[in-house]
């Protein structure tokens, strides 16, 4: 690339100034990120093993949960060895590498939420023509798209990104590689313009597929009020209100992250908000998702209770 020549490495925005606060910060995000492991890892495995969640709703599911696996994965480890190791640089390649990966699952993750939003009014709205929409190959093509478009959607903004030179110094003030604060590094007006494109025409596709799961959930309440049963509508409401949290709390932040007006713009806001959509969604997906259902909670007490008794079961022999 232009600029691999004339810039090594970035330099990360250090999340303290002392070192006891950079090793309570090490401490901080390593409890998260292993809550995160934690809980999308129980839902994968849950998803995986119990055939009764071999469904398309919780196949998405198992979609999300590894993106999410994946998101955190790309930003939280790098943050952690730099609070550790009392160091804020990044190679060059290390920042692309991780620019690209992060957009490509968050790309991936927000048509998983748009497909997911079409499940359930499928579900819900049109259910004598579930099986016929949603079969597993319907399912499995939704999925690799939802991934190809996230992959398609991170080489545009990687190649169009990094091809451009930097000349503004090389301290990044985020603590991961993100689109807005590696651009203000950028010296070229027409590739900052073309990358502002790519972000514009980007924002454009996200409120779109947030229309769309707008319209979804207005047929859905729709169609749930009109449900007779009152066990109905609670089981419909178990399944759609957590995943319109998910999108909530997705779409909010990713606002402020990206189109919040000037007059709010801080280091101290940018960071609270990336810290959000970045780091606290992925870990707060899974408790979302299993707080109002039974089925996923049942799986994942069975998966819990085998690994304990399997644990248990290799220790007898141990001390035999």
């Amino acid at each position: 690339m232009p600029n691999s020549s004339s810039i090594s490495e970035f330099l990360l925005l250090a999340l303290a100034d002392t070192r006891q606060l950079q090793l309570l910060h090490f401490w901080l995000l390593l409890g998260i990120y292993l809550a995160a492991l934690l809980g999308n890892g129980l839902i994968s495995t849950a998803v995986a093993c119990d055939h009764r969640l071999h469904t398309p709703m919780y196949f998405f599911l198992l979609n999300l949960a590894l993106l999410d696996l994946g998101c955190i994965s790309t930003t939280l480890p790098k943050a952690m060895a730099n609070a550790l190791w009392h160091t804020r640089a990044i190679s060059y390649a290390g920042c692309a590498t991780q620019f690209f990966f992060f957009l490509f699952l968050f790309g991936a993750e927000y048509s998983i939420l748009t497909i997911m939003s079409y499940d359930r009014y499928v579900a819900i709205c049109k259910p004598l023509h579930y099986r016929t929409l949603l079969g597993s190959r319907a399912c499995a093509t939704m999925a690799a798209a939802a991934w190809g478009t996230g992959l398609l959607y991170s080489l545009l903004h990687t190649a169009s990104t990094f091809s451009q030179a930097v000349c503004r110094g090389k301290v990044v003030n985020q603590f991961f590689c993100e689109i807005p604060h590696i651009l203000k590094l950028s010296c070229s007006e027409s590739g900052s313009l073309r990358e502002t494109g790519f972000i514009v025409l980007s924002v454009l596709a996200i409120y779109g597929c947030f229309a769309f799961i707008l319209f979804s959930y207005v047929q859905i309440f729709r169609a749930v009020l009109r449900m007779p049963s009152e066990q109905g509508r609670h089981k419909a409401f178990s399944t759609c209100l957590p995943h319109l949290a998910v999108v909530s709390l997705f779409v909010s932040t990713d606002f402020l992250a990206y189109l919040k007006p000037h007059s709010l713009v801080s280091p101290s806001l940018d960071l609270v908000v990336s810290f959000l959509y970045s780091v606290v969604t992925p870990t707060l997906n899974p408790l979302i998702y299993s707080m109002r259902n039974q089925e996923l909670k049942d799986a994942v007490r069975k998966i819990m209770s085998w690994t304990h008794f399997s644990s248990n079961k290799l220790l007898i022999c141990l001390y035999k």
